[in-house]
């Protein structure tokens, strides 16, 4: 016999980003306690709205899983004493157990006999486990945490009821003053509180009451009244994932309503206007077929048609009000040129540990300008990238950045080509905040990228010298999604970016103009520590992106000087070889050669001098030979290519090692071995630390 249960705990709104996160958290953790209490389960749904988050759980058992298992306890020699008695030792265990020394046996475990008892737990009701889901409720955890009356428990927001269901059975628990029962609660204009009989009810009593639970059909209900106001107009009417599901979570009966605006607001950019009414009041905007932007808005009402007229007269009220702000400061800000925001940057402060803006853009301007040198960029892209350091921050100043935040870069981009900037130059302004989320769109143009990993990498330089580095989660401005970004941007790019390029990049910036790092200089302790943060994004990257072997790349990962491309592509490499029949037999004979080389205090085998007198058999002067052969071209292949040098090595190093002894006493025949190791440990950096590749 299976039973369905439903939990509902009922608060005051929950702001929207939070409610589809939380009741995802509520069925996991769900999940964890039925596992942890042996009772199975076929299914649970998520039922969700501003007011509300709910688990039904279909299919659950009705008792917990049986327990029979074998305690052990002592040895047998600790268990009984001379003449065979159970000791106190042996006593106390099976009380322990609950059982008697009557039931206690012996059993051999290596070689050693034990005493053991077995045990037998019943399963519990699933009536009386139930009821622990108040700790599983008790337990969420939100972004945002607050108190009520004088309690001191910690919640999103209040709880006002509690659902708690077996079947047709309150499962009675309380938190704080609130006690499970049957009572929810419908729509709060448009309904009544309602009467659960039993989980099967719940979604259709609810409906009844203006409510409709159940996410994704709120969500289809409101895309289907989307795709028919826009037939009905002939409109494009815009619709964005993440804002639909903000909506959604806005709302537990939707209606969809249309409203306008004034013809005269076109004149402002579409970014003004898709921003003032996506990000400031939810709403949807409109084109015609071609995808030119209408004086038309979509939005969702929290309830039914009645007096919709009143509704949309409101939200145009507060649009256009906002758009004449806007129209307002568009105008204001062609007022002044982009010097005069330029200058106004130097009482701008970036943050008060590192600098002002103006001060970031000048440096910004010089690693910028070394990176587009070393990368490759043509002069006029070189050009372009000047003037893009130069100026890129002045937007941040203007009227419209003030009110509109999220439009940075955007409006420098508009303002840069309203005032004649070079196409280049404006672009690269919008493109240096790219990417602005882990997985976001990328600069599409170099100018734009150079100056995008150039501001990021000064803005992480600059807080980690100034002793502000992300620890656990706490990351107050975004250093990992801006070290993300730079790795992102490289590789996709296929730009040999490096944690030691960056640092020549800083290193030369700092060089020209010290005084812009008064308060962070580029000291080796930061530079380390910068190029271990930008590889444990390459590896979160990779691990996310690829299918590489977790060994290889750990082992790609460990050389911290290579580019990131370079690490990729050494992965890759290692990838299509693994599974070569000599794949084993090639990395066992590097790996033996780079652990002896470790012992000769360098690992700057390119350099160092053999002496061929010092040789003593054969194969010492074979992989010499060797050796020179592939060291003489082996800087200037591919990848693939050196990997296939390093397998030529293979039967050389084999057999140099069964010849040979390395750790001789003769000091100077010792050194000249370990030296001529340690040059060919040099050439496997190129893959990292092939110690790490797993061939057993």
């Amino acid at each position: 016999m299976t039973h369905t249960f439903l939990l509902e705990i009922g608060l005051e709104e929950i702001p929207a980003h939070v409610v589809t996160p939380s009741v995802n958290q509520l069925a996991t953790k769900t999940a964890a306690f039925l596992k942890e209490q042996r009772l199975a389960f076929a299914e649970i749904k998520t039922y969700s709205t501003p007011r509300r988050l709910a688990v039904e759980v279909v299919g659950l058992a009705d008792k917990q899983d049986d327990i029979e298992e074998e305690a052990k306890g002592p040895s047998k020699k600790i268990a009984l004493d001379a003449d065979g008695n159970w000791t106190k030792a042996a006593q106390g265990f099976a009380r322990g157990q609950k059982l008697t020394v009557d039931d206690l046996f012996f059993k051999e475990l290596k070689g050693t006999e034990y005493v053991y008892a077995k045990k037998f737990i019943p399963g519990k009701a699933a009536t009386e486990v139930m009821q622990g889901m108040k700790d599983v409720a008790m337990s969420l955890k939100f972004p945002t945490m607050m108190r009520w009356g004088s309690n001191d428990f910690e919640y999103v927001r209040p709880i006002k009821w509690l659902v708690a269901l077996l079947d047709d059975e309150v499962v009675p628990f309380n938190i704080l003053n609130i006690t499970t029962g049957r009572t929810s609660q419908g729509h709060r204009f448009l309904g009544h509180p309602v009467t659960i009989s039993n989980p099967a009810a719940y979604v259709e009593a609810l409906r009844q009451e203006k409510v409709i639970v159940d996410a994704q059909e709120r969500k289809n209900a409101i895309v289907q009244q989307i795709e028919k106001l826009a037939q009905a107009n002939n409109w494009k009417i815009v619709v964005e994932d993440d804002l639909l599901e903000e909506v959604n979570n806005l709302v537990e009966w939707p209606t969809v309503f249309a409203g306008s605006f004034k013809e005269q607001y076109l004149q402002i950019p579409d970014e003004v206007l898709i921003t003032s009414m996506r990000d400031h009041q939810r709403f949807f905007y409109v084109t015609d077929q071609d995808g030119n932007l209408l004086p038309n808005f979509v939005s969702v009402r929290n309830g039914n048609t009645d007096h919709l007229e009143n509704v949309i007269a409101g939200n145009e009220k507060v649009l256009t009000a906002r758009l004449e702000d806007a129209a307002f400061f568009y105008e204001e800000d062609q007022k002044h040129d982009i010097a005069y925001y330029v200058g106004r940057l130097q009482d701008v402060m970036f943050h008060d540990k590192i600098g002002s803006i103006a001060q970031k853009m000048e440096r910004v301007r010089l690693i910028a300008d070394y990176l587009g040198k070393k990368l490759g960029l043509m002069e006029s892209e070189l050009t372009a990238l000047d003037r893009a350091a130069q100026i890129y921050k002045f937007d941040l100043v203007t009227e419209m950045v003030g009110e509109f935040s999220e439009l940075q870069g955007v409006m420098g981009e508009i303002y840069a080509k309203l005032m004649g900037e070079d196409s280049q130059v404006a672009t690269a302004i919008r493109e240096q905040y790219m990417p602005i989320s882990a997985e976001g769109e990328l600069p599409q143009t170099k100018v734009g990228a150079i100056l995008s990993i150039a501001d990021k990498i000064d803005s992480i330089q600059a807080f980690f010298a100034a002793e502000m580095i992300p620890s656990g989660s706490n990351d107050p401005y975004a250093l990992r999604r801006q070290a993300t970004g730079i790795v992102r941007i490289a590789l996709a790019n296929n730009w040999e970016v490096s944690g030691p390029l960056l640092e020549e990049a800083i290193q030369e910036a700092y060089a020209q103009k010290a005084d812009l790092y008064t308060k962070i200089q580029p000291e080796a302790k930061v530079a380390t520590a910068v190029r271990s943060f930008l590889f444990d994004r390459l590896h979160q990257i990779l691990a996310d992106t690829t299918d590489y072997r977790r060994d290889i790349l750990m082992a790609v990962l460990a050389n911290k000087s290579n580019s990131f491309v370079h690490v990729d592509q050494a992965a890759q490499v290692l990838m299509a070889h693994k599974d070569d029949t000599d794949f084993k037999d090639t990395v066992e004979a590097l790996t033996r050669v780079t652990r002896l080389a470790s012992k000769a205090g360098s690992k700057d085998g390119m350099s160092t001098k053999i002496d061929p007198t010092l040789f003593e058999n054969e194969s010492e002067q074979v992989l010499a030979d060797q050796y020179e052969h592939v060291a003489a071209r082996y800087a200037n292949e591919s990848l693939a290519a050196q990997f296939d040098a390093l397998h030529s090595l293979k039967d050389a190093i084999n057999a140099y090692f069964d010849e040979t002894m390395i750790m001789v006493d003769n000091v100077a025949v010792k050194q000249n071995r370990l030296a001529q190791l340690a040059q060919i440990a040099a050439l496997t950096a190129s893959f990292g630390s092939l110690e790490e590749v797993q061939v057993k």
